[in-house]
């Protein structure tokens, strides 16, 4: 079982920043996929960004560029560095682990 834990989330003006973390804990803890995603009010889970074994890391179009997702092995972190932030990306943030693990979310709000 592997819990994730997000956190960083809050109230951005647009074209600020924002970092959220993502902890990881667990009797077994791999860190070689994961990933973030993104829910808006009325709107499905969209996929915002991957990082697998190796480091490679992918991004949705609306965000490549702005967002950049990185990891901590020795602390059993992953990280989604948010910038340039818009009014479209306000929604709940989730981390994931394999897509199998998920955290409880954390809220992004994108707003003047």
């Amino acid at each position: 079982q592997v819990k994730l834990v997000e956190s960083g989330g809050g109230l951005v003006q647009p074209g600020g920043s924002l970092r959220l973390s993502c902890a990881a804990s667990g009797s077994i803890v791999n860190l070689n996929n994961m990933g973030w995603y993104r829910q808006a009010p009325g709107k499905q889970r969209e996929w915002v960004a991957s990082i697998i074994s190796g480091g490679s890391t992918n991004y949705a179009s609306s965000v490549k560029g702005r967002f950049t997702i990185s990891r901590d092995n020795a602390k059993n972190t992953v990280y989604l560095q948010m910038n340039s932030l818009k009014a479209e990306d306000t929604a709940v943030y989730y981390c994931t682990n394999s897509g199998v693990f998920w955290g409880q979310g954390t809220q992004v709000t994108v707003s003047s």
